[in-house]
């Protein structure tokens, strides 16, 4: 799954909505809190870390590449 950001950054709350791997913020919050986010290989607790084109988010088994 490919995220293209409009800006310079996303926010890996918001790219796990946008890429329809969770469906509601809240929703987003407790997978990331519960540790099962992976950004480039580490795990990600910071619902509002952002992303940058080259990033690569991991969850559930799913990719998304920042671009």
């Amino acid at each position: 799954m490919i995220i293209r950001v409009r800006e310079d950054h996303i926010k890996l709350g918001q790219a796990l909505k946008a890429s329809n791997l969770v469906e509601t913020g809240s929703d987003a919050k407790e997978v990331i809190l519960n540790g099962e986010v992976f950004v480039n290989g580490e795990q990600e607790l910071r619902r509002g870390r952002k992303l940058y084109p080259g990033d690569i988010v991991e969850y559930n088994g799913e990719s998304i590449d920042i671009l």
